[in-house]
């Protein structure tokens, strides 16, 4: 509050506490609202907050505010992503010590009256190996941690460079597989997505070694609950300590809270006072310099761009966006290097705001919706990817072309595109000209050049339902390898895929959705 209302600038009305109709009746005469976790910003209170610029969010997520309805109406969404990291951190940590002394379970035995040391031989962490699903932020500051304890760090991360490894000093794993096969203990620090839903299952958890220690404090979900009180109640697992679930708060009748060997934390990470404090503070100094200087940080929603600005690379900026989210699902998840090339007219523009754009369509997959336009640039740089620019003042085929391009292990993969008057097209996938539309499902073949294939593509997808939209046919030479892209109605299943991948003509075979 000190922080807003200071030099007399802002005008700061506290008010805690309100329900939904409340604060519906005081919104419309405000310019800025700030909340924490407990007030919901509904679609009903930006439709009545005629005068709001700038919503803030005291904390990292945003799910308590409707950012589409925000976004639509104008309304800046901003977040305080660094305020918790030590915190979370610290936390995951004390728990490591939990799983591993029993500290929790010894005082309530002491509290009821009784004293048997012997029920709580625990173990040491000196030498034992920790295996970290997740090196962003978190990831980070906890492997810091394990190392000043005598701890072999292991870590899987598809999206963290082998350089940036080798400087946490940690051995980074290609294969999730081998983490869970060597690791004594295993700490979770990645954003749930439909690929990390229920990453720890009951598949995986029997490939743990016996025996393991399990921490959670990152999102409720990450862990299929019922096979890990399975895995505790049969000592595959030998303790856990969650402070995240997939429903909270937890229902009384879960069977997570009979477990003896389970410490429970009712999501804790950040309650600290310091990190209470900095959030605060951090969204407060965003909150004056977007109401005051203009200034956009932090923002879930918005590049930092003025209005006119806007009006001409807005159409670049959804665009370089679908390109990233193509490009990211083509290629492999661990790149080095991403370069975006800028030609024609589009130079005459300040193009921060569209690699910024890219960016965050590439990296969404790896980070989840955390990653905007703001935050995507320091978390390439935690993966330790390297983004380079380059342009072209020719013209050439086309009036604006913008080429993204990845390398990893010495391959690399592209994709370009164009304008065709206002209409944006994918024309080049992997340096082959190809004409798409970048929206919806897309399906990329390669395959070897002979006479039927479509037909024989074609009539597979029918046979399996899916309709195509458009296709577009590519190759170097007759006999050779061709590229084959199609716009997709829907998405086709495993077993289609499965078929198609099987053919000895076709030699890849990726679904990219947008």
């Amino acid at each position: 509050m000190e922080e807003l209302a200071r030099d007399g600038a802002l005008e700061v009305l506290v008010q805690i506490g309100l329900p939904e109709t409340d604060l519906i009746k005081l919104v419309p005469d405000f310019s800025a609202l700030v909340v924490r976790s407990e007030t919901k910003v509904t679609k009903a209170v930006l439709d009545a907050a005629v005068k709001l610029r700038v919503v803030g969010r005291a904390g990292v997520g945003v799910d308590n505010v409707d950012v589409e309805t925000a976004t639509r109406r104008g309304v800046i969404v901003m977040n305080a992503p660094g305020g918790n990291t030590v915190s979370t951190a610290e936390h995951a940590f004390s728990l490591l010590l939990c799983a591993a002394r029993k500290l929790p379970q010894a005082d309530a035995m002491i509290r009821s009256g009784k004293w048997a040391r012997k029920e709580f031989q625990g173990v040491e962490l000196y030498n034992k190996s920790l295996g970290i699903i997740g090196m962003g932020r978190i990831g980070s500051e906890l492997s810091r941690r394990a190392i000043a304890f005598g701890m072999r760090v292991l870590a899987f991360d598809p999206y963290l460079a082998a350089t940036r490894a080798r400087t946490m000093q940690i051995e980074l794993l290609d294969d999730l597989g081998d983490l869970l096969k060597e690791a004594d203990f295993i700490t979770l620090h990645t954003p749930l997505t439909p690929e990390t839903h229920h990453l720890l299952n009951a598949t995986r958890l029997a490939q743990t070694r016996r025996g393991v220690r399990i921490i959670n404090c990152a999102r409720g979900g990450l862990i299929d609950e019922a096979a890990l009180a399975d895995a505790l109640r049969s000592g595959q697992v030998a303790a856990a300590a969650l402070d995240v679930f997939e429903s909270e708060p937890l229902p009384l009748d879960s069977p997570l809270r009979d477990l003896p060997t389970l410490v429970l934390t009712p999501h804790l990470g950040a309650s600290t006072a310091e990190a209470q404090e900095s959030v605060g503070i951090e969204i407060a100094q965003s909150i004056r310099a977007a109401l005051l200087d203009g200034t956009i940080r932090n923002a879930v929603n918005m590049p930092n761009l003025d209005a006119k600005t806007l009006a001409v690379i807005g159409p670049h900026l959804r665009f370089g966006e679908k390109l990233g989210r193509f490009l990211s699902q083509l290629a492999p998840n661990r790149v080095d290097h991403l370069n975006i090339n800028y030609s024609g007219k589009v130079n005459e523009v300040d193009t921060t705001a569209i690699t910024r754009s890219v960016l965050k369509g590439f990296l969404q997959k790896a980070g989840g919706i955390e990653v905007n336009e703001v935050n995507a640039p320091a978390y390439a740089e935690s993966l330790g990817l390297k983004i380079t620019e380059t342009r072209l003042s020719a013209v050439g085929d086309y009036t604006d072309l913008l080429e993204l391009s990845v390398s990893a292990e010495g391959n690399s993969v592209s994709v370009a595109g164009a304008f065709f008057g206002v209409t944006p097209r994918i024309v080049s996938v992997n340096s082959r000209p190809v004409e798409a539309r970048p929206q919806g499902v897309v399906l990329v073949l390669e395959n070897t050049d002979r006479p039927g294939i479509v037909g024989r593509i074609g009539t597979l997808l029918g046979d399996h339902g899916v309709n195509i939209a458009t296709m577009s046919l590519s190759r170097n030479e007759a006999g050779g390898t061709a590229l084959t892209v199609l716009n997709l109605d829907t998405v086709p299943g495993d077993k289609l895929l499965t078929t198609i991948r099987a053919s000895e003509d076709i030699h890849a075979a990726q679904v990219i959705e947008l």
